[in-house]
């Protein structure tokens, strides 16, 4: 709720009040000891406040000599400490992270005889105020400075605006604005900051365009928290005007100012304007980097995110946490464990601390790698954890086939205090469902709006659909789907026909393709789904009749794609892939692997390749799906005994995963196989789903 500032009678801010004080010229270390002895020996030190104010700025410069600056002011000799002394040490406390000691300083200034707060005492305080969300201190110094006659300094006003919004206050904040009679650049920046720094995007574009309404001057802060509103609300018009400005204003020097404007293009899905000017830039810092791999990173493009992160270490940018939560989220879509096991290594050896942020991406990292124990270990060396952290892990163990485990961490969630989000219980429901555990789904479904209050989603009713389709209660599912307060999404139908599609349900299948196509869905997948389920039934004239169908309307089937690294190098297969270098060596290898399979009594799974085919060629489509060439590019050039694995964008079929099975056992390697649904970790000649997927 906004608090009631008190403002009657607020003059208008003084145009040309005094300037903060500059910066003293820093000290040599070495000899400001010697300087401290001789202003001593001389009497000088005692005798003129001025040369003790000097000295103690030159001290107080340095954060490693702030304890000696301390020294001065505490133990003397010194005259009786002036305002500008107190105002040093109070800049100073909180230049070196101690707002506290700031603040302590200024009560003691309170009850000081040779000193009275100023205005940049108090621009100082409200600043520790902010640092720490201290909002009753802030109102009481507000208080003050009303009582003092402060308040007609800009930049006590513009320190008491960004104190409210730091405090989360915004409403505060406008008050004390729209007091003001007359506000300059400084003003109008402060109430834009306060919006950015509280998500109130529109507010800042708003405010923004009643700059240029009123014809108020702005610079280069102001255009620089626009930019970033802009690339939060897909405001690619406005950027692109600001942009304009900047070129035609020759401010393109302004490094903050164009890693803004990089960052707002790449948010608004324009990466090829984002990254001319990346490479435009004369010179790049760290936060210019991490802008264009972020916005490579959120646009999906995580190849050319890897690749520019390979580009920044030849360049000798040291990377930072917010580079590397970029990286190891792109490493995580492309399965790319080396590279990511490499990012983790550097944040040991780089000692960076472990933020929520950056433990979370590291959990989920590993997690989408099926490396579920390296999970579990960042996990736990996280000092700080919230419920995305939580979650990530619990959604890691639900599709790497450990349900079970995935509900135990849940239960420890909750007894650590840690309120589960709508997210959380998505993780856990598709624990549940790859799991085969119905009874516990249904009173998790049930507990998540008794026992918290949260109203489920069309995500959740898909998991419950798709927990007892699985389960093979597909009429239940049915009649789930037809009494959900909802009307059903097509993830939801798809969930429905996949359940149709395992236990050769034709008649729900047919209805849930239906209400597919009624919403206006063409995905290839929906298709072939049903044509495999007509051929897994012997209906071969309506299998071929839906092809046709998908043919007619244009529709192409999505191609199977398959990924695997190998030596922090990302490769991409296709099924009947023609465009590898070494593709003859890979399918010589393929036929190697299938000879050698079929000996320990592989059996080709036919019934869902194209129809209009001999048997023979069926057998060689199938042996040249996506997964079947990365795994035999595997075997090729991984040592041996080494871990196989990869991704693949759609969900394996099942030659592929008898295939696979057959494979680990034969070439004794364990193969971990990332699909669009869940993780299957093969080893042995069995699969960590039970055949469950």
């Amino acid at each position: 709720m906004a608090t009631a500032v008190p403002t009657a009678a607020l003059p208008t801010p003084a145009r040309a009040g005094p300037a903060p004080p500059r910066a003293p010229l820093r000290a040599d270390p070495r000899y400001l000891t010697q300087l401290h002895a001789a202003l001593i020996k001389s009497g000088e030190l005692t005798a003129s406040p001025k040369s003790f104010h000097s000295l103690l700025e030159a001290a107080a410069a340095s954060p490693t000599l702030l304890p000696y600056a301390v020294s001065l002011f505490r133990l003397g000799p010194r005259p009786p400490p002036s305002t500008p002394c107190y105002n040093v040490l109070m800049r100073a406390f909180l230049h070196a992270g101690h707002p506290e000691d700031a603040l302590h300083l200024f009560v003691e200034m309170l009850g000081a005889a040779s000193a009275c707060p100023d205005q940049h005492t108090v621009a100082c305080v409200l600043k520790s105020c902010s640092r720490m969300c201290a909002l009753d201190v802030g109102r009481g110094v507000q208080a003050y400075a009303i009582k003092r006659g402060l308040m007609a300094d800009r930049f006590v006003l513009s320190s008491l605006i960004h104190m409210y919004a730091s405090c989360r206050d915004v409403s505060a904040a406008r008050l004390l604005f729209d007091a003001v009679e007359e506000n300059g650049v400084v003003m109008w920046n402060a109430i834009i900051t306060a919006y950015l720094k509280n998500g109130y995007w529109m507010e800042v574009v708003e405010m923004f365009k009643g700059m240029l309404e009123v014809g108020l001057a702005f610079d280069e802060v102001t255009l620089v928290s626009v930019v970033t509103a802009c690339g939060r609300i897909g405001d690619a018009k406005l950027g692109t005007w600001v942009a304009g400005y900047v070129d035609e204003k020759g401010l393109v020097r302004s490094r903050n100012l164009m890693t803004a404007l990089i960052d707002m293009y790449a948010k608004c899905g324009e990466l090829g304007k984002a990254r001319r000017l990346f490479d435009g830039m004369q010179s790049r810092d760290v936060v210019a980097w991490s802008a264009m791999i972020s916005g490579y990173t959120q646009a999906d493009q995580c190849r050319e995110a890897l690749a520019l992160f390979s580009e920044m270490q030849l360049a000798g940018v040291e990377p930072n946490n917010v580079t590397m939560v970029s990286v190891l989220s792109a490493c995580a879509v492309l399965g790319a464990l080396e590279t990511g096991t490499w990012v983790h290594s550097y944040i040991r050896r780089k000692r960076l601390p472990l933020t929520i942020i950056l433990g979370t991406a590291l959990v989920d990292f590993y997690a989408k790698c099926g490396c579920i124990d390296e999970a579990v270990e960042a996990f736990e060396s996280m000092p700080v954890k919230n419920s995305w952290t939580w979650t990530a892990l619990i959604k890691g163990m639900a599709t790497n086939g450990r349900g079970r485990e995935a509900l135990e961490l849940f239960s420890s969630m909750r007894k650590a205090s840690v309120e589960p989000t709508y997210v959380t219980f998505i993780g856990v429901l598709m624990a549940c469902s790859h799991s085969c555990l119905v009874e516990e789904g249904r009173r998790h479904f049930d507990s998540m709006t008794q026992d918290y209050g949260i109203k489920p989603r069309a995500e959740h009713y898909g998991c419950i659909v798709d927990l007892l389709g699985r389960a093979g209660l597909v009429d239940e599912a049915y009649q789930f789907i037809r009494t959900m307060p909802i009307e059903p999404s097509t993830v939801i139908w798809r969930a429905l026909l996949s359940s149709c599609a395992v236990h050769k349900n034709v008649e729900i299948g047919e209805e849930a393709l239906k209400q597919i196509i009624s919403l206006n869905s063409h995905h290839s997948g929906d298709y072939i789904l049903m044509s495999n389920i007509y051929a897994s039934v012997g209906q071969w004239k309506d299998a071929a009749m839906i092809r046709k169908e998908m043919k007619d309307r244009g529709i192409e089937k999505t191609p199977g794609c398959s990924l695997i690294e190998l030596d922090g190098v990302v490769f991409e297969f296709f099924a009947e892939d023609s465009d590898h270098p070494q593709l003859r060596e890979i399918y010589q290898k393929v036929e190697e692997m299938i000879d050698r399979i079929k000996m320990a009594g592989y059996i080709p799974n036919t019934a869902d390749v194209r129809l209009e085919v001999d048997e023979h060629e069926k057998e060689v489509s199938v042996s040249h799906h996506s997964e079947k060439l990365a795994i035999a590019f595997g075997l090729m050039k991984l040592d041996p005994g080494a871990t196989i694995r990869l991704s693949k964008n759609l969900r394996v079929c099942t030659d592929c995963h008898s295939a696979t099975k057959l494979i680990s056992k034969v070439y004794n390697r364990e193969i971990v196989v990332r699909d669009w649904n869940r993780f299957h970790h093969f080893k042995d000649g069995t699969c960590s789903c039970n055949d469950y997927w």
